[in-house]
């Protein structure tokens, strides 16, 4: 999905008020927009890793054919998962944004780039590279389930997460 404005979160919540069927969820308003881009949707990827970014590099280094990956840090505040090369390198290779459960750092080059990105915090410090974590696992964001395959849509009023892409 492209950047150009085609929902509103408000409005998406607004039509699936009624479902409590689980498929539809919107994550708690802990994260901050800290990339390029504050508004992007896409179909979901994810990564499971704490403190060791190697599978986020691997993941947004391949092409992202305009997908969203959700990194499940475990919400640690210790190191910082994506920075400006990897912010560039999703954006270079067609990612429409990131939702890291963790931290991130280089905030002016994050803000310079053309890709969205969240995240709970800044943190300076980097990850130990040991190729450690999974990928295209189910994941807890915040307590939310979050699959590979799901649709993410975020703006300026917050995240919220579909099992079927609500703008087909």
């Amino acid at each position: 999905m492209t950047n150009a404005r085609a929902f509103s979160t408000c409005d998406l919540c607004d039509a699936q008020i009624s479902d409590d069927s689980g498929d539809f969820r919107v994550l708690p308003p802990v994260f901050r927009s800290l990339g390029g881009h504050a508004y992007f949707a896409g179909e979901v990827r994810t990564v499971q890793c704490l403190d060791d970014n190697s599978l986020v590099r691997a993941a947004l280094a391949e092409p992202g054919l305009g997908r969203v990956l959700v990194v499940d840090g475990g919400g640690s505040l210790r190191r910082a998962l994506v920075g400006g090369n990897v912010a560039a390198s999703a954006a270079r290779n067609g990612w429409a944004g990131v939702l890291v459960y963790g931290c991130v750092r280089d905030v002016a080059e994050l803000g310079a780039t053309p890709v969205g990105l969240y995240a709970l915090a800044l943190n300076p410090m980097p990850t130990v590279k040991q190729g450690q974590g999974l990928r295209d696992v189910a994941v807890q964001i915040a307590g939310v389930p979050v699959r590979s395959g799901d649709w993410l849509y975020a703006d300026e009023d917050g995240i919220v997460v579909s099992r079927r892409n609500l703008m087909a």
